[in-house]
């Protein structure tokens, strides 16, 4: 009986070398969870067993424990690269299209434009509902995450803010205004606005004082042809200013100027103009802002991933749109998810279902973009492990050798 109650040690030992030796040599492993062995005794008894000098029968491995702790956040130059922050796991898409799940946030981008791991399997998120400022986003649905390979739509441009400040000690200038003769105006400015095609156009505004103080005439020219607001060409719209500097013409702040066809195919530009906020004031002129809401086309030139899990793509006209917001799961039970080498986890019965939400809702973790998290392995708690699995593995043995010496005492015996 010695033998065995040793034997079954030096298993379980054997199998804590085994455990210790593996969390070390995943120490440097990006997203690694250590283990732990977790040993249980075995006491045989039956109805004929006087209990009480009744000896136990050994040990065994009861669980191989999983630990699933925080480990570091290790940032990086490269914007594919995520680490959670909190609870949860990347969901990902295996070749055979079953989920796996994941806290090794190591991705690239593969030659289809899917972000995917280095074992090909793409990360999953919810799809776009719709973009702008406050985007939303499905998430009853899970979609792989594609880089957009087309260009960028451009916009046609609607709308301009100016703001600007005309110098009230202006006079009348004494030339009829000519866009091409300097004299003829006080002031001027351009901005750059966009047709329905992405084509870019000059777009100057010439601000001309007129007998009456507090008044002028704006000229607005787009490629040097003169754009109307309802008259005939030069067709300059009043801009008028009460005692404090404060526009008052047009009442609204705003100019409409009648559709300019910019030509190329493109659809006729309809621009208003916001000058609600242009002043007139004692001091020089000056632009204080000046913005439009058009843009050409545009290619993917990076991405972007926040806090929430939110992706990003941006373009080379300035542009930003959504593509879609990192999909994170949970279990009731961790520790009964079954792993499935390259860092990733399968789900089981044990595990209990897929529970998927968003970064920072309920108990789901921070995405932190542009880092990764480290191994939660600490070495020198391994090391320390390592030495006592040695001495129980040594300690178990010295019972055989005993157990040995005394068996052949008594086979020795006459």
């Amino acid at each position: 009986m010695p033998f065995r109650i040793a034997l079954s040690g030096l298993n379980a030992a054997s199998t804590d070398l085994q455990v210790t030796g593996n969390n070390i040599a995943n120490a440097a492993t990006h997203g690694f969870k250590q283990s732990r062995t977790e040993f249980a005794d075995l006491y045989s008894t039956s109805i004929s067993d006087v209990s009480k000098t009744t000896s136990g029968r050994g040990v065994q491995v009861s669980r191989i424990a999983q630990q699933f702790s925080q480990g570091n956040v290790d940032f990086t130059s490269n914007n594919l690269d995520m680490a959670l922050n909190g609870e949860g796991f990347f969901v990902l898409k295996d070749t055979d299209g079953t989920n796996l799940y994941t806290r090794a946030g190591a991705f690239t981008v593969d030659r289809e434009g899917y972000v995917v791991n280095h074992a090909n399997q793409r990360l999953q998120i919810f799809p776009t509902v719709s973009t702008g400022t406050n985007p939303t986003f499905n998430t009853g649905v899970l979609n792989d995450l594609l880089l957009p390979t087309a260009p960028g739509a451009p916009s046609a441009t609607t709308s301009a803010t100016v703001t600007v400040n005309l110098d009230a000690s202006q006079t009348e200038p004494v030339p009829a205004f000519s866009p091409t003769n300097a004299a003829s105006y006080n002031h001027a400015t351009s901005t750059t606005v966009y047709d329905s095609l992405g084509t870019a156009h000059t777009a100057t505004m010439y601000y001309r004082a007129t007998a009456t103080a507090g008044q002028w005439d704006t000229y607005l020219y787009v490629d040097g042809t003169n754009v109307t607001a309802g008259g005939a060409a030069p067709d300059a719209v009043t801009l008028g200013f009460d005692a404090s500097g404060v526009l008052t013409t047009p009442a609204t702040g705003t100019i409409t100027y009648d559709p300019y066809n910019p030509g190329g195919g493109a659809a006729p530009m309809n621009m208003v103009f916001d000058y609600s906020s242009s002043t007139q004031y004692g001091s020089g002129f000056a632009v204080n802002n000046l913005v439009q809401d058009g843009y050409s086309s545009g290619r993917l030139s990076g991405l972007d991933t926040d806090d929430t899990g939110i992706v990003y793509a941006r373009f080379t006209n300035g542009q930003s749109r959504a593509l879609g917001k990192i999909a994170l799961a949970r279990f009731n039970n961790q520790q009964g998810l079954q792993q499935a080498s390259d860092t990733n986890w399968a789900q089981t019965f044990t595990s209990g279902d897929v529970q998927l939400g968003e970064a920072g809702t309920s108990s789901y973790g921070m995405v932190q973009s542009g880092a990764l998290e480290s191994s939660n392995v600490d070495v020198a708690e391994q090391l320390v492990n390592l030495i006592t699995a040695q001495r129980n593995f040594q300690a178990n043995a010295e019972v055989i050798t005993t157990a040995d010496t005394i068996t052949q005492t008594i086979i020795q015996m006459k």
